[in-house]
């Protein structure tokens, strides 16, 4: 707050102001407020002191347009700490829970400052109370909120061009702000944990030299740490409970600037790297009746949340955690539309991973793919342009969704996840839908003109074991937790090869790096967009905890220092495996593989192979303990819509999760007969590529993975022998 303020000359000299843009606009001369609520009977914006901590002045905003009230307020500037109280009836079972006794945050604040502190005053109603929440609260909730702050936007950008990578070319990686350099031993101490530490060049150089194209950050908007955690000594670390959709959580600044999140960002496109943000638009922490009144519940019940159309006291809760945001409501979608427009425009981030989407895309009668939310981003210059992921499920009616978003979405794939695992592990009967995992899953994503980026390839992600835990462990090992190890994904499909945890058999740590490496080419070498967990290409471990929400301690912090040469060598596969996928356009086809004659040209895309090297009949398909198979995707077939051959790598790519040798005949494909082996995951360290010949009887090793180019010579050699000699041990 500019020095010398004076509340009342600012009350006298206030000013009618504008309905838009919402939110606290610093103009220059002053602030214009605007805040949506259909119900409310007044409005005041309550200003506070430079440390937040005490009113100083409590102004009404004077004008009320279009459901919006609005005021401008002379003498403000950056820096200004504010809330609002908000009047309005005072009655629940008709879904309004207005009570002015309790500062809101406003939902299109900036920044924020202070954190929530957690008391009977920050709840509408009194606790204890018979029916409680329909009884009215009178204490004053200010001195436990945090407040909101009014910004000054202005950043001088080092890069002026918008970073695109193709959807072929996408290499996600998905990490925490806090978590990834905590434990960081070449960040600066101070920087650890926070943006400014996220964009050092240790961790940008790294990521480069790693491959990844994408970093796919944890939820960054200003989020809570429920009660119950904070009782616990625990903390709500991955951040799924967002308060404040415009603004950084505070907790992840060095500086309290948003031009720190703007100087990640900058940082990470001059290396050529895109942002993208995992965002939590389904739900608040405000929760249902008997949740505290901390923003919307306070400034519009009933428009912001989804309440029971027979008895609106109470909340629709698809999400699990209590209440629904109300998307079908105008202003509602209007401000997350708005929110994601401001971080593709404002913050400069290059797209989004929505949680529980199907969720955002259900109206009352139900998901819906033509609903006003997807509609929105489908029709939006800005939104259209930049990477939509929704994760497609939610615990809701019809809440299973994978392959059922319109075109221009990708989605999270769960059913590559489960049945990679399945396979790997050794389940009887997964060589069949495997088959479809591999192809970009096109049984569910093949229509509309989607393409195979569409499917979101994981093995992992933030929600369930680590890599190096998926074969470590049996069980889920989440006492930590508080909650007696009840909490988590009881079916994670993993197996810990023989030893529950730590082990210092060489056989059994041999057998975990192998499987580790199998998940990994399996990951990277299918059609579709690959995301790797971060950390997982060095088994990083989390002692077996599947749901390390709460955990902000070294249970989820990257841990860089314990390594080893087992995890540098795992890292250098890894990279590998990334630069044999760019390098190889066929890895990463613009269309999906059918195994459709092509008559024009005389070829199949796509061939499934037995192990005698004769393509797989019903017999082998309806074989439930077949192991072994080979997948052969011929270079030459059409790439585009134009009826052409390719000039593309032939391919095979030989699988098996037997725990013995088998051999394996190579295909005889007309033209050429060598067959130069790139990824042997057995035998990951090579001086040399090994050739082989069409008609060879190929020894596969048991639970091992092969990549095999025909007649990788000419320029293309080039890249396979320097992609052949980047795995070291060391």
């Amino acid at each position: 707050m500019p020095d010398g303020f004076d509340p009342a000359h600012a009350a006298r000299q206030l000013e009618e102001g504008s309905p838009f843009p919402r939110g606290a606009t610093y103009t220059g001369r002053g602030v214009n407020f605007a805040l949506f609520s259909a119900h409310a009977t007044k409005v005041e914006v309550c200003i506070f002191d430079a440390q937040g901590e005490t009113e100083i002045a409590r102004i009404a905003l004077p004008e009320y347009t279009d459901e919006v009230w609005h005021g401008f307020i002379p003498g403000l500037g950056p820096g200004t700490r504010y809330g609002y109280r908000v009047h309005g009836p005072h009655a629940p079972d008709a879904g309004h829970r207005f009570n002015p006794n309790k500062l809101v945050l406003d939902p299109y604040a900036r920044a924020h400052v202070g954190e929530l502190r957690w008391g009977p005053e920050l709840f509408g109603y009194t606790l204890g109370h018979a029916d409680a929440d329909l009884s009215f609260d009178e204490r004053d909730s200010a001195a436990l909120m945090p407040k909101c702050v009014v910004v000054d936007s202005r950043f001088v950008w080092q890069q002026t061009d918008a970073v695109r990578v193709p959807w072929d070319r996408t290499v996600l990686y998905e990490t925490h702000v806090r978590g990834y350099t905590r434990r960081h031993p070449q960040v600066p101490e101070e920087l650890r944990g926070t943006f400014a530490g996220l964009a050092s060049d240790a961790v940008v150089d790294y990521l480069k030299h790693l491959g990844v194209t994408s970093i796919e950050l944890l939820p960054i908007q200003t989020f809570v740490d429920q009660s119950s955690l904070l009782d616990k000594g625990l903390r709500n670390y991955w951040g799924y409970d967002t308060l404040g959709f415009f603004a950084a959580d505070p907790r992840y600044f060095h500086e309290p600037r948003i031009d720190e999140f703007k100087g990640m960002v900058d940082r990470f496109h001059a290396a050529g790297l895109e942002v993208i943000l995992d965002v939590v638009y389904n739900h608040t922490p405000e929760g249902n009746e008997l949740g505290p009144t901390l923003s919307f519940k306070g400034i519009d019940n009933a428009s912001y949340y989804r309440l029971m159309p027979e008895q609106p006291r109470y909340y629709i809760n698809d999400t699990g955690t209590g209440n629904t945001v109300n998307l079908s409501h105008p202003r509602v979608l209007q401000m997350v539309t708005d929110s994601l427009r401001y971080w593709a425009t404002e913050m400069r981030v290059d797209g989004f991973r929505f949680d529980l989407a199907t969720i955002l895309a259900r109206e009352p009668h139900g998901f819906d793919e033509s609903g006003g939310f997807l509609d929105s981003c489908r029709q939006d210059p800005v939104l259209s342009s930049v990477k939509l992921i929704a994760e497609p499920w939610d615990c809701g009616p019809g809440g299973y969704q994978v392959g059922g978003f319109p075109p221009g979405w990708a989605e999270w794939n769960d059913r590559f996840r489960d049945c990679v695992r399945a396979y790997w592990k050794g389940d009887a009967g997964q060589v069949p839908e495997l088959a479809a995992r591999l192809t970009a899953s096109g049984d569910h994503f093949n229509k509309r003109g989607r393409r195979p980026w569409a499917s979101v390839n994981l093995v992992t992600a933030h929600d369930g074991f680590t890599l190096a835990d998926l074969v470590s462990y049996n069980e889920r090992h989440n006492e930590a937790n508080g909650e007696d190890n009840r909490d988590g994904h009881g079916d994670n499909r993993s197996w810990n090869c023989g030893v529950e945890g730590p082990t210092d058999d060489p056989a059994i740590l041999e057998l975990r790096a192998r499987q580790q490496r199998n998940l990994l080419a399996t990951l990277l070498l299918s059609q579709g967009t690959p995301m790797l967990l971060a950390g997982d290409e060095f088994g990083r471990s989390q002692l077996g905890n599947n749901n390390a929400y709460c955990q902000d301690n070294e249970i989820s912090w990257v841990d860089w220092e314990a390594r080893g040469a087992a995890g540098l060598a795992l890292a250098e596969f890894t990279r590998r495996l990334i630069r044999v996928r760019q390098a190889l356009p066929v890895l990463r086809r613009g269309r999906f593989l059918t195994g459709e004659w092509n008559e024009a040209l005389g070829v199949k895309d796509l061939t499934w192979l037995a192990p005698d090297g004769s393509e797989m009949s019903p017999g082998h398909w309806n074989d439930p303990h077949l192991r072994c198979f080979g997948m052969l995707i011929d270079g030459r077939a059409q790439a585009t819509g134009i009826v052409r051959p390719a000039s593309d790598a032939t391919l095979l790519l030989l699988f098996n999760s037997w725990h013995e040798p088998v051999e394996f005949t190579l295909p005889t494909v007309p033209g050429a007969s060598v067959w130069t082996r790139l990824i042997d995951s057995a035998e990951p360290v090579r001086d040399a590529l090994s050739e082989h010949v069409s008609g060879e009887r190929l020894a596969l090793p048991g639970r091992a993975l092969q990549l095999l180019a025909l007649e990788a010579r000419g320029a293309a050699a080039k890249v396979f022998e320097g992609v052949a000699r980047t795995l070291t041990t060391g």
